[in-house]
């Protein structure tokens, strides 16, 4: 397979698992418990010969329109999967483009709430599990719908009131002006101003990686 690079790619993606289905010998991506993507591998040499993948309908058929390496999905719905011939000629760019977008067509079908628990991130990009206070002292931001211990008592962070309360956003990667005004208001004191920065750079790529 020429694309060498996708197996390390999905699996940087938060919250994905892989198993390999031995009744079809694939091997399926997982987001949720529910599969985005498969590598389709032939019984003989296990050498792949589909990677299938979701795409909205209207997508997927221009895309098949244009690449004669990207068909109907092969033993799948052939209205919302295609399947991509591993040795063809779609460009590594596209790819991980309809990648992306597979894996966030299958994340968005779960509910806001349960998107941010199978990404094991708040809304603004925090680890909860890293937190030294997580357990303790706070229950963490998605379980306490954003009550958490440094919040005003009985009220939301104000980033998860303005992101998830009045938004709706799954979290902040949805907002056009991430990082916003709240974010820098809800400094915690005891940062520098160097290390604010740094934990919100971690706190972004937490939400777009």
């Amino acid at each position: 397979m020429k694309y060498e690079w996708l197996d390390e790619y999905l699996m940087r993606k938060r919250g994905v698992t892989k198993d390999l289905q031995t009744d079809w010998n694939w091997v399926r991506y997982h987001i949720g418990g529910k599969m985005f993507a498969a590598v389709c591998l032939e019984w003989q040499d296990n050498k792949p010969y589909y990677i299938t993948l979701k795409l909205e309908p209207t997508e997927g058929e221009f895309l098949r329109e244009q690449y004669e390496d990207i068909v109907p999905g092969y033993y799948m719905n052939k209205v919302h999967w295609n399947s991509v011939k591993p040795e063809g000629q779609v460009p590594d760019d596209l790819l991980k483009d309809i990648l992306d977008k597979s894996y966030e067509l299958v994340l968005g079908g779960f509910s806001k709430k349960r998107q941010r628990e199978i990404l094991g991130i708040s809304c603004c990009g925090t680890d909860c599990g890293k937190c030294s206070f997580y357990g303790k002292m706070c229950e963490g931001c998605n379980e306490c719908q954003g009550k958490v211990f440094h919040a005003p008592k009985g009220k939301a962070c104000p980033i998860y009131a303005c992101s998830v309360n009045g938004k709706k956003f799954r979290n902040c990667s949805q907002c056009e002006d991430l990082p916003c005004k709240i974010w820098r208001d809800t400094k915690d004191p005891q940062l520098s101003e160097e290390e604010f920065e740094k934990n919100i750079e971690e706190r972004v790529g937490n939400l777009k990686g």
